[in-house]
């Protein structure tokens, strides 16, 4: 029998400042690797148009979420204008122990508090190749006023400084290399020796 590094599933949380691309990204390393899920929020608002239950969202009442916050059932959760979001710890659990790798795209904040709660996860900060190319990026989306803009380039300069709380830092400049880059860190992170005690216990105990 030959041994196996760690078969559990790991959850990746996936963040950065605006305008890096980290939801580009993500798409595309669950295109590219299909058995990795993608961690499912629960929320109060109402499903929109096309929106399905457990798929897009695990819809609940405000008193349903209330009452999940209240056990710790969330790794986080927010208010956005009148609804609540929370990323559920009994579904990221689940997804785990069945072995599947969790990716999480949060903001920076939603993340930290991911990190207090679940330290084995794996934190990996998105960066832009360079801030004239992030000022490019937040510009060509053609939807926000100068002003906006502006302040959404001075918030991103400012969560740069967030990048040491991070396992890992991953640079968007090409949206494949960064999709290969995270499931590298993946695999490596499956094969480190604190993951892996089982494999020496199996070879002295002859199992191997």
């Amino acid at each position: 029998m030959i041994a196996r590094t760690y078969n559990k599933g790991l959850l990746v949380v996936i963040s950065g400042p605006s305008g890096t691309g980290k939801g580009t990204v993500c798409k595309r390393l669950l295109e590219k690797h299909p058995e990795i899920k993608l961690s499912i929020s629960v929320t109060t608002r109402q499903p929109r148009k096309g929106e399905v239950e457990g798929k897009n969202y695990f819809f609940r009442t405000e008193q349903e979420f209330k009452q999940i916050m209240e056990e710790g059932g969330f790794l986080e959760c927010a208010q956005v204008y009148d609804s609540y979001y929370g990323t559920p710890k009994k579904y990221v659990r689940e997804q785990m122990n069945a072995g599947h790798d969790v990716i999480l795209e949060i903001d920076i904040q939603g993340a930290l508090k991911v990190k207090e709660r679940f330290e084995e996860g794996v934190f990996i900060f998105i960066l832009p190749p360079s801030m004239e190319e992030l000022r490019k990026r937040i510009t060509g989306r053609g939807t926000e006023s100068e002003e906006a803009i502006l302040k959404r380039f001075q918030s991103a300069y400012q969560e740069l400084d967030f990048m040491n709380r991070y396992n890992y830092v991953v640079v968007n400049d090409e949206v494949e290399a960064a999709a290969d880059r995270i499931a590298a860190i993946i695999q490596a992170e499956k094969c480190r020796v604190d993951r892996n005690h089982h494999i020496n216990e199996q070879l002295l105990g002859g199992v191997i």
